[in-house]
């Protein structure tokens, strides 16, 4: 799971990004609301941790900005302000749910999990399922009935994206904004050599998924008879 958190307030945002990678979640961050904009606009992100007040642009006005443009990322508030009108301000203009400032970080990850669980009708009890293949979010391990294989970070977060997207094909520019970062210098090498890690896998697990080739279009997951 890829998250944008923005908030002006450095340590905050730091202690966060901590929390988020021990986790599991792959986080990027900004500090302003112009960047949040250019970042959120990319739409390869999970979900967006938003505060309301930003520097260059308030998160209201991010946020209505980008479900005027159709980006319709699950997106969640932070602000001081917990007025009533504040809460239905927020909501109104598109986020998904609310907390605010100082809150526990306990249930920040309790509404992060809330909100993907209701986005992704695959995910039950902390794991991905498609086909033979059961993947664990908490200890990253592939199952294939009573086979099982440890997988890496990378290898993890890429077969989550394909277990999420199932016959659905993803480019090779899409894993590597997902998987190593927006302005990360991966190239499409990176997304051959993990391709052929997972191959290797799903072998060894005696699975009948394959990742399939798409020329010169992307890679998607396909059972074979």
């Amino acid at each position: 799971m890829r998250i944008l958190l923005v908030d002006d307030e450095v340590a905050l945002s730091d202690a966060l990004i901590q929390i988020f990678k021990k986790n599991k979640y792959i986080v990027d961050v900004c500090y302003d609301g112009e960047s949040a904009l250019d970042y959120a606009m990319t739409d390869i992100y999970d979900l967006i941790v938003l505060d309301v007040m930003l520097p260059k642009m308030n998160g209201l006005d991010v946020l209505q900005e980008l479900r005027k443009e159709k980006i319709t990322t699950p997106v969640i508030l932070l602000t001081a302000r917990d007025s009533i009108t504040d809460k239905v301000a927020g909501l109104d203009v598109g986020a998904d749910d609310y907390i605010t400032k100082p809150f526990a970080l306990e249930e920040l990850l309790a509404r992060i999990r809330s909100l993907n669980r209701r986005n992704s009708n695959v995910i039950c009890e902390n794991v991905l399922r498609w086909s033979d293949l059961t993947l664990n979010l908490s200890t990253y391990e592939l199952f294939c009935e009573q086979q099982s294989v440890k997988l890496g970070l990378k290898e993890f977060s890429m077969m989550e994206l394909f277990l999420k997207n199932g016959n659905r094909i993803l480019s090779k520019e899409t894993l590597i904004v997902k998987i190593w970062g927006y302005e990360s210098d991966a190239e499409n090498n990176n997304v051959e050599v993990y391709v052929s890690f997972l191959r290797k896998k799903l072998a060894h697990i005696h699975s009948k998924v394959a990742i399939k080739t798409v020329r010169g279009v992307g890679y998607c997951l396909e059972e074979r008879s």
